[in-house]
């Protein structure tokens, strides 16, 4: 009984062996999606304010640059420059894009589709608030 006993003790290891990659993976990658929709609401909601900031209150984004400025701080948590907001005047009123490159931190994601050979992708929100 005792030789039975170590020979199972063996089995619930190596079942344990082989479970826990595949259940870190995706706990993980549950974490990685949290984040990239978490960066992807922050990126729209900074998009839209900075639109409706520089269609409405024209002192604090009178400009191009203080609108990308105010966009920036409106991204809470996203580590972004000014740059990634581009301000425009279109027909519709004041017109706001931001993009954002997003890096996975499970580096198993880059053999899956539609991230290619990469380990990132693109993020993108447009806005256009009414003048």
């Amino acid at each position: 009984m005792a030789g039975n006993d170590h020979s199972r003790r063996g089995a619930e290891a190596l079942e344990f062996a082989i479970v826990l990659p595949v259940l870190m993976t995706v706990l993980l990658g549950v974490v990685d999606i949290g984040r990239l929709l978490w960066s992807n609401t922050m990126l729209a909601h900074a998009v839209e304010a900075a639109a409706r900031c520089a269609a409405v209150d024209a002192i604090t984004c009178g400009s191009t640059t203080t609108t990308q400025s105010y966009g920036v701080n409106q991204a809470w948590g996203l580590n972004l420059t000014s740059s990634a907001f581009a301000v425009t005047a279109p027909v519709c009123g004041s017109q706001v894009v931001g993009t954002m490159t997003f890096s996975f931190v499970i580096p198993w994601f880059y053999v899956v589709r539609p991230f290619g050979a990469s380990n990132a992708m693109t993020l993108t929100a447009t806005s256009c608030y009414p003048s």
